[in-house]
């Protein structure tokens, strides 16, 4: 009898929704509604910390802090409705840790354009980025680039990072003697933002759901209860978007010297957006086991780079996918459904600008550091017993952080790559779009510096 009620059960929760199961398949992908929501719920909870992280970046560039909030969530919010709309794939997208540094503190900081011309070259990689999805060019490329420097690239980006985080929270210090030294942790930034670091580092590594997001607000009510923090409230109405709506300068992007940012916002996106889809594929079961091939994964790439084009357009770094997708699909998304519920909590999130406001530099510092080492286990993978593989590779990625440009990092890595394998007689290894690349780099290094 209890049988029979809990089917009856079953069949009005089943079909109390049949358009979600239509639309989004949900018994050919395993899951339901349910476990959608979950799913949906945990990927946000792990991604969160962007509508923090974000702004407080992005400022640094001039860019209208309350105005980026909104931004984030906008970009966020589009990007993942796309994805789970058009792809019908599990996976949150926001604005790109690392290329959000690059674009304050290199394209606009040491480079110094305005940040509405970064922002242009953000919306030219985008565009770029579209073409090069819907003509299989993006395939051609991301298979002919050296793998090695794939992951260094990655790891470049989380040194690159590092060091800003570590610069931001007084951890690390200029030195007129040694470039750099360390820095007092007597003073409460540095020790609150290393304490916000070994918070999220604990609580990751047992699991704990949200385990960035707790680090982040935790330093931030510590530091609320030293006087350091002053509190304005949580929730309120959303602030203007006005200031950096449709902001690019497209035409001063249009510029020569712009080439090599514009590639390392595209190069940098699409290595890491190929290896998040990929990634996160083989956990949500969206590989054919019979023929191998990725279900859906063209269309998801399209609506990734999309996202990156509306990104910008409301004032976003490259809105890129996220790996902490995978934590959602552990949860039991399996759909786009799950990108569903993370879009609308983006948006949700919107009215809490207060407690984004309330956000110190040492809490998101802290973050930032976790990322970054996270970002940084990508260098086991690469081949470390063939020096022409490891050398270029391990320059890719030292060199962004001391130089303080990922676009430098990339120039460099492929110049040593492309150099050393002529050299040693290794010519098979080097593609054709390895080589024009190189020409291109050497040519931006002579010419432009």
């Amino acid at each position: 009898m209890n049988d029979t009620k809990a089917e009856v059960l079953n069949e009005k929760a089943q079909g109390s929704a049949p358009f979600l199961e239509r639309f989004f398949q949900l018994k050919a992908h395993g899951t339901n509604v349910r476990n959608e929501l979950i799913g949906g719920l945990t990927t946000f909870a792990t991604m969160a910390y962007i509508i923090f992280v974000n702004p407080s970046i992005m400022s640094a560039s001039g860019m209208d802090a309350g105005a980026v909030f909104v931004a984030t969530c906008i970009g966020a919010a589009i990007g993942t409705l796309l994805m789970g709309l058009f792809a019908n794939w599990p996976v949150g997208l926001a604005p790109g840790m690392g290329l959000n540094a690059f674009f304050s503190f290199t394209v606009v900081g040491e480079m110094g354009y305005s940040w509405e011309v970064a922002l242009g070259a953000v919306f030219i990689s985008g565009v770029l980025f579209v073409g090069m999805s819907f003509y299989k060019v993006r395939e051609w490329i991301i298979e002919s680039i050296p793998e090695s420097l794939r992951y260094a690239m990655t790891a470049g980006v989380g040194l690159f990072l590092g060091l800003i985080g570590l610069k931001t929270a007084g951890i690390v210090v200029e030195s007129p003697a040694t470039l750099v030294t360390l820095g007092d942790f007597t003073q409460p930034q540095a020790l609150l933002a290393a304490i916000c670091f070994l918070i999220i580092t604990v609580l990751s590594e047992r699991k704990v759901f949200g385990a960035v997001l707790i680090g982040i607000i935790g330093v931030t009510l510590v530091g609320m209860m030293h006087g350091l923090v002053e509190y304005q409230g949580l929730i309120s109405s959303p602030p203007s978007l006005a200031p950096t709506l449709l902001a690019m300068d497209i035409t001063g992007a249009l510029n020569i010297s712009m080439v090599s940012v514009i590639l390392a916002f595209l190069f940098v996106n699409m290595f890491d957006t190929a290896g998040t889809l990929i990634g996160v594929a083989e956990r949500a079961n969206l590989v054919n086991k019979k023929t191998g091939r990725i279900e859906g994964l063209s269309k998801a790439l399209k609506a990734d780079s999309i996202a990156s084009v509306a990104g910008a357009c409301v004032g976003c770094p490259p809105v890129t996918s996220y790996v902490e997708s995978a934590s959602g699909v552990a949860a039991g998304g399996r759909t786009g459904l799950s990108a569903i519920v993370i879009a609308a909590l983006f948006l949700a999130a919107i009215f809490f600008s207060p407690l984004a406001g309330m956000i110190p530099s040492y809490a998101t510092a802290g973050a930032l550091i976790y990322v970054a080492f996270v970002m940084m286990s990508s260098m086991q993978h690469v081949k470390w017993t063939d020096f022409t593989d490891a050398a270029p590779a391990a320059i890719t990625a030292l060199m962004m952080p001391l130089t303080f440009s990922i676009a430098n990092g990339i120039a460099l890595g492929f110049i040593t790559y492309t150099v050393l394998k002529v050299a040693t007689g290794k010519t098979k290894d080097v593609s054709i779009s390895m080589y024009t690349l190189t020409a291109i780099f050497i040519a931006k290094l002579i010419y432009i510096g």
